[in-house]
């Protein structure tokens, strides 16, 4: 005799080998199809400077900035500034792609600035940047992807510029505490020449090889991605810090010259104070050979 049991276990349908295939090709097409949609960007600033001549790689989409297709189904951009930025590629193709790179790596830096962002394909929106968040597109373009490295890779190089520019501050302001208490610095000359060289430095970077105020060459050819870097360059405030930094450098440029000035002067005195000791050691001598004997 069944129980109620046994009659809803046979009326429990069987699970066959098929539907437990189908199911599974379908949850592996949904995350194929995710993957698709969602792409990662990773920009990580390297060294001083990357040596990109004579790179030949196969699948170059753009030359200005050196940019090529990589792994299954993304893209690597690199800045002869010392940055990379990788787009839509595994973990494990991003940690080849930076092997690949390391013999062209001038002046390695340390520790690495690293600006990460996800971008969303979304054919049914209007492209815009979330604050804080993904950016979302409604087409992806080998353009828009290195106008959004670009931004990206700026970002990188000022976060690097804020530290250092941030390092000298420190060493600035005791030298300025002991103006404003004591009315004097004890700082040496190599000290302010390193803090000056420093600053020097930076603002090479910021206004020379760098260039963020300068908009990426692609917009000639793509004047359509102007309002997508304009976007970008809002969202990484990129010319905010920009002429942040350039202040903070004329601040330091400046308490170094004072530095300098303070040290000179120091210099002079002491001179002086020699010459009047030799004169008037001489004048001691003289008067002592007119002494008779």
């Amino acid at each position: 005799m069944l129980t109620m049991t046994d009659t809803q276990q046979l009326e429990k349908p069987a699970v066959t080998p098929t539907a437990v295939t189908t199911a599974t090709t379908t949850a592996a097409t949904a995350a194929a199809t995710t993957a698709a949609l969602r792409k990662r960007g990773r920009a990580i600033l390297l060294s001083d400077r990357i040596d990109t001549s004579q790179l030949e790689h196969d699948h170059v989409v753009s030359t200005i900035p050196l940019t090529y297709k990589f792994g299954k189904d993304g893209f690597v951009t690199l800045f002869r500034y010392g940055v990379a930025v990788m787009i839509g590629l595994a973990p494990e193709e991003e940690d080849e792609a930076l092997r690949s790179l390391k013999p062209r790596l001038i002046r390695p830096v340390q520790p690495q600035e690293e600006e990460s962002v996800t971008i969303n394909l979304t054919p049914d929106r209007d492209d815009q940047i979330m604050p804080g968040g993904p950016i979302v597109m409604k087409a992806i373009t080998p353009g828009s992807l290195i106008v959004i490295a670009d931004a990206l890779s700026k970002s990188v190089v000022l976060a690097r510029d804020e530290r250092e520019v941030a390092a000298v501050f420190d060493l600035v302001e005791p030298f300025a505490r002991q103006l404003a208490e004591k009315g004097r610095a004890n700082a040496g000359r190599r000290t302010i020449f390193k803090q000056i060289g420093n600053a020097l430095l930076v603002q090479q970077r910021v206004a020379g090889r760098v260039a963020v105020s300068d908009k990426p060459d692609v917009l000639w050819d793509r004047p359509d991605l102007e309002r997508l870097y304009a976007r970008l360059e809002d969202e990484y405030e990129l010319r905010e810090r920009a002429d942040a930094l350039f202040r903070k450098l004329s601040v330091i440029a400046e308490t170094a010259q004072v530095l300098t000035d303070i040290l000179d002067t120091k210099r002079s005195f002491r001179l002086e104070m020699i010459i009047v000791i030799l004169i008037a050691v001489e004048l001691v001598i003289a008067g002592y050979q007119t002494l008779p004997h």
